[in-house]
């Protein structure tokens, strides 16, 4: 399959899962094209075009000819310039590698992924905040990652993958949708009572197995396992972790657990402050299990294809 038709099936299959809904991604495009149209040509010509179709900054081909053809894929959660020369001594040696895929947006794809923050709004919305007040909360926490994003030197990887000629792309939001979305539906069809029904749950697919394994289990963060879930609230999308002011209003909304890949010790203390359960399932384990959902969909469309596993990736097919 042709890298641009890999990247369309990520970018359909991202909206499909996106647990925003049609609607807001629809909106949020169509603002986009609104303010594309009303700039000088001049501006115009700096312009992000693909986020006119593409709602997700951090997934997209940061090198490449979107017309090659990709039959053997090295894929990892973190991907810089260590592992694009691991992937050139493994095509030195002969290993057949046509494209490099990162979960962890890197080069362009970091330096605009801080707009992809914006889906939380509609997110928290959507679990009964006020959209006045979540638009105001997030924008705090857009301004305070792109502050910390602007220093980086965000072209390493980019120069890197050109230099080697390797075609590389990041899959973050795409990948993450799906995650949020697999999760909320199956522990809304389980109807838990208690926390440890959620752990139990979570065990049950291998992404969680593997890392249990190696020392990495699903694990109950504030509560207990006989604590009762009351609402839950699957939050593993929209860039990174929220502002802290969301548990307040979370809690004042009428959840009563939140199941997420991480969290700060600051995050955490504020959940507990405001008595939310909370249940962490893994950050690179969720990561998986939203790549795993995507590529499934993928070979679905593109036909059997070769998953050379790297930092911290492990395939399992459903």
């Amino acid at each position: 399959m042709k890298l641009k038709d890999i990247q369309d099936i990520f970018i359909k299959e991202g909206i499909n899962e996106d647990p925003r809904g049609l609607n807001a991604v629809e909106a949020d495009l169509l603002k986009r094209k609104e303010e594309y149209d009303a700039l000088s040509s001049k501006k115009k010509e700096s312009y992000d075009i693909e986020s006119l179709s593409n709602p997700y900054y951090d997934s997209r081909i940061i090198y490449g000819d979107p017309d090659i053809h990709a039959k053997a894929v090295l894929v990892g959660i973190d991907i810089e310039t260590q592992e694009l020369l691991l992937a050139k001594n493994l095509m030195n040696s002969g290993r057949k590698i046509d494209l490099v895929i990162a979960h962890h947006p890197e080069g362009y794809a970091y330096s605009t992924f801080h707009s992809v923050i914006n889906m939380q709004s509609d997110i928290l919305n959507n679990q009964g905040i006020p959209i006045n007040i979540t638009e105001k909360i997030v924008s705090e926490r857009i301004r305070e990652v792109q502050k910390n994003v602007l220093p980086k030197n965000n072209e390493r990887i980019y120069d890197a993958a050109k230099l080697l000629n390797i075609p590389f792309m990041t899959a973050h939001s795409v990948a993450d949708n799906h995650v949020a979305s697999f999760l909320q539906r199956e522990i809304d069809a389980l109807k838990p009572v208690y926390l440890k029904e959620i752990v139990e749950l979570l065990n049950r697919y291998p992404e969680y197995q593997h890392a249990t394994k190696i020392g990495q289990a699903p694990f109950i963060l504030c509560g207990s396992d006989f604590s009762r879930c009351g609402k839950v609230f699957v939050d593993m999308t929209g860039g990174t972790e929220g502002p802290l002011e969301s548990f307040e209003k979370l809690a004042i909304a009428g959840i009563g657990t939140i199941v997420g890949m991480h969290l700060s010790s600051k995050a955490a203390k504020e959940a507990e402050k405001h008595r939310l359960n909370v249940i962490l399932a893994g950050h690179i384990s969720s990561d998986n299990l939203g790549l795993n959902l995507l590529f499934d969909k993928l070979e679905n469309k593109a036909g059997k294809l070769e998953f050379i596993e790297c930092s911290g990736f492990r395939r399992f097919r459903r």
